[in-house]
């Protein structure tokens, strides 16, 4: 009861009040002055830091002269009390944090945007081409209405100073009636091109519309008739027309024809389309159906170069997601890359895919040639971008990777295995959250191959039952043709006692007891993360692996034992590591010493 009554005398809640009323007054009218006048955030923020500040000052000034009675505040006082406002403002202005805890150097926006996020600043002069809608009867044409959508982005992608969503990303959205908002700020466009696709025999109607993000507004739209002869046509106008809409200067090339279909052919371009929408869901079971439609698509024509590079770009997939004859298919793939060289020198994809098989043979030094001759044709080209990252990554060159997966996801920021590559290298630098944000974001929109690196994740974590589950599912991902229970069991390992590894060593042994003509690339994984590493790293070294997944143990922090071992510059010799650092300098956590050899951390 004193502590009150002495309360009262001081008159302390009065003084209180009334300063937070004065304080309150004085922030609303300078947030309603700093609208009009376009006064930086700092401002209110600052005055509210120094209101809070004040608040104790107050509290002080009111016990202080509330036992002195009615005394003044004297000069001195004011100076001291200024002060004291200066430094704890300042201090909390210091401390404070300035709006969202920022995203990790590199980080793709649309991967790590969330509510309160701040959006980034979009090009007026940019746009995504979303899939056109199959109007015909035949639901079957729906490659079709693709095919024209596509065939337009990678027109409009060609030209100079327009920015163009990746087609992963853009059709991503395929009927799923997302808000145009949504849309644009996901990919960060300014406007959104949409159509549709109306087929009955030869017949063909195609209506598009451009729309601006910003307000809705629809800035033209048109229907254009005609049949499967006009297709290219009717394409060139569309993309000639929204060139002129967004005001984009095309070069003396792009004067004579931004849609390049590589034939005059529509039956033969037909049969394109229906390999390419195989191709571009890597549905394996339909792949030899693919290859089979780009047969008669050349047949057709046979200078239809990129009929050729498509066939060499499934071909070339055929090991990881069909299992076919590793050393039949790549070099398949290789004879049918440079055919379409042959027709079409300045042509990025088989150049692309010609590193990619270089890279599964372990030619580094052949493959990031070929990638950078591919960016060179066509720098925006998302798989280009893609594949030079990944083989950055294998050869060790990890913040030059991570670069590169950055440019790879500012052209699609959707696209899966970027995404999924991109938060593999969190883990591996220690950002977990950031980590689980872009492989959740990945699996969002469509990634199966992202449950080991996500249970590595929650292992790292402490959240072992996740880690558990997790890591053997992905485990078994990668391990077509070996038991259903090599997952299980390898997990196993890796998070159990010595029993539990010793039975999933045990168990990879006698895989490699059977001796397969191509090993499985989780093994050499697996005896590297397991505590192996010089077994894993000669099985690399001696062995053709069905791909080069080890990298994803050696260069993570479970590769350290690996990287250290005496075995590793003698590795890195034989499976052409060191001929590429040579060449283009050391990875990130090598050095070069005095006998020529690699050391790494």
């Amino acid at each position: 009861m004193k502590v009150l009554a002495e309360l009262k005398q001081r008159k302390l809640v009065q003084w209180l009040l009334a300063y937070a009323a004065g304080a309150w007054l004085l922030l609303q009218v300078i947030g309603l002055l700093g609208a009009p006048f376009d006064w930086p955030d700092t401002v209110l923020r600052g005055a509210t830091i120094v209101a809070v500040v004040g608040f104790f000052v107050a509290a002080l000034l009111a016990w202080y002269h509330g036992e002195r009675g009615a005394q003044k505040v004297s000069g001195t006082e004011l100076v001291l009390l200024s002060l004291l406002l200066l430094i704890g403002g300042g201090l909390l202005w210091q401390f404070a944090p300035d709006g969202p805890v920022p995203a990790p150097a590199g980080t793709p926006a649309a991967a790590v945007s969330g509510p309160g996020t701040p959006a980034p600043a979009v090009s007026p002069q940019s746009i995504a081409v979303l899939a056109f809608a199959n109007l015909s009867a035949d639901k079957d044409n729906e490659y079709f209405s693709d095919g024209v959508a596509e065939e337009i982005l990678n027109a409009l992608a060609r030209v100079e100073g327009l920015k163009v969503a990746g087609r992963t990303s853009s059709f991503f959205f395929k009927g799923r009636n997302e808000p145009l908002a949504t849309i644009g700020s996901t990919l960060g466009v300014a406007h959104v091109l949409e159509g549709s696709v109306r087929k009955q025999g030869e017949r063909l109607r195609i209506s598009a519309q451009l729309l601006r993000v910003s307000d809705g507004l629809q800035l033209w739209s048109e229907t254009f008739d005609g049949t499967d002869a006009d297709i290219f046509a009717l394409q060139e106008r569309i993309a000639r027309r929204v060139t002129s809409e967004l005001k984009v200067a095309l070069n003396a090339g792009q004067q004579a024809r931004l849609i390049d279909s590589g034939t005059a052919n529509p039956a033969a371009y037909a049969l394109y389309l229906q390999a390419t929408d195989i191709f571009n869901r890597r549905a394996g079971a339909d792949f030899a159906t693919a290859i089979g439609k780009l047969q008669q698509a050349v047949a057709l024509d046979p200078g239809f170069a990129r009929a050729y590079s498509r066939m060499a770009a499934l071909h070339a997939l055929n090991p990881e997601y069909v299992g076919s004859d590793f050393d039949d298919s790549l070099d398949t793939a290789h004879d049918l890359a440079r055919q379409a060289l042959e027709i079409q020198p300045e042509f990025a994809e088989p150049h692309a895919v010609l590193g990619y098989v270089a890279q599964l043979r372990k030619r580094f030094v052949t493959a990031r040639a070929a990638f950078e001759q591919a960016l060179a044709i066509d720098p925006g080209d998302p798989l280009s971008n893609f594949w030079y990252s990944t083989t950055l990554v294998v050869g060790g060159h990890l913040t030059a990777g991570a670069a590169q997966l950055d440019r790879t996801l500012a052209i699609d920021p959707l696209l899966p295995n970027a995404l999924h590559h991109r938060g593999r290298l969190m883990e591996w630098m220690g950002d977990l959250d950031g980590a689980r944000r872009l492989l959740e974001r990945a699996r969002s929109v469509g990634a199966q191959n992202i449950r080991l690196p996500l249970g590595q994740v929650s292992q790292r974590q402490g959240r072992m039952a996740e880690a558990t589950a997790e890591i053997a599912a992905g485990i078994q991902f990668f391990s077509p043709g070996l038991p259903d229970d090599t997952g299980a069991i390898v997990a196993g390992g890796i998070l159990g006692d010595a029993g539990a590894r010793d039975a999933a060593l045990a168990h990879l042994r006698g895989i490699l007891d059977a001796r397969p003509e191509v090993v499985p690339g989780i093994v050499p994984w697996a005896l590297i993360t397991l505590g192996e590493p010089d077994e894993g790293l000669r099985l690399v070294a001696t062995s053709r692996t069905s791909s080069n997944l080890w990298h994803a143990a050696l260069w993570s922090p479970r590769g350290q034992a690996a990287r250290a071992s005496t075995a590793f510059p003698e590795f890195a010799r034989k499976v052409g590591l060191a001929e590429l650092w040579d060449q283009y300098g050391p990875p990130d956590l090598c050095r070069k010493d005095a006998s020529g050899d690699y050391r790494c951390e």
